[in-house]
């Protein structure tokens, strides 16, 4: 599942409706899933993905000839979808009233890729951070040199936080069953 390591975009790629159903076919999918493991919300991950599309297009001549486009795109999305965070935060916060709760997905949504149950709650008490990082690892498989530039982190501080993060995850399943077995 190597798509996301595509070569670097040549200056002859113009913003043209071709780049456009390019973009569409080929990430569309994978950055709706990669907002709904971050937002936990079907419709927010669409308008998510709607929203990365669109701010990719408005600035596609900013994409450097040395970054890949599928990195690109995942770093709009990752900062989309923060943002989108954010905001729920406030409203939560200065409306003082409950808006949905994020994590407040059913295990039942389509883009679980057949985990656990138990794995689906562990993964929902990380941060959406966290959550972002050990999606982009394992499910996507992406190497740390294309983290980096999605994150806008040093590649040595995201391998620690991944791993902090895979403990976190397996101390929680740990203690799941051993609490199901007892």
């Amino acid at each position: 599942m190597d798509i996301y390591m595509d070569t670097p975009v040549l200056q002859e790629e113009t913003q043209d409706e071709g780049t456009l159903t390019h973009m569409l076919a080929k990430y569309h999918a994978p950055i709706v899933k990669y907002c709904y493991n971050l937002l936990w919300n079907h419709h927010d991950a669409q308008d998510a993905a709607q929203d990365v599309f669109f701010t990719a297009m408005r600035k596609f001549s900013n994409l450097r000839e040395t970054s890949a486009l599928g990195t690109w795109l995942y770093r709009i999305a990752y900062n989309t979808c923060m943002n989108m965070l954010k905001r729920k935060r406030l409203q939560r916060i200065f409306w003082k009233k409950e808006v949905a709760k994020v994590g407040a997905g059913t295990y039942e949504d389509e883009y679980n890729f057949g985990i656990s149950p138990e794995l689906y709650t562990a993964l929902n008490a990380l941060s959406p951070q966290d959550r972002a990082l050990v999606y982009n690892r394992v499910v996507d498989q992406m190497e740390y040199c294309q983290l980096e530039e999605i994150y806008g982190v040093k590649a040595a501080s995201l391998r620690k936080r991944y791993e902090r993060a895979r403990k976190k995850l397996e101390k929680m399943l740990t203690a799941d069953s051993g609490t199901q077995e007892g």
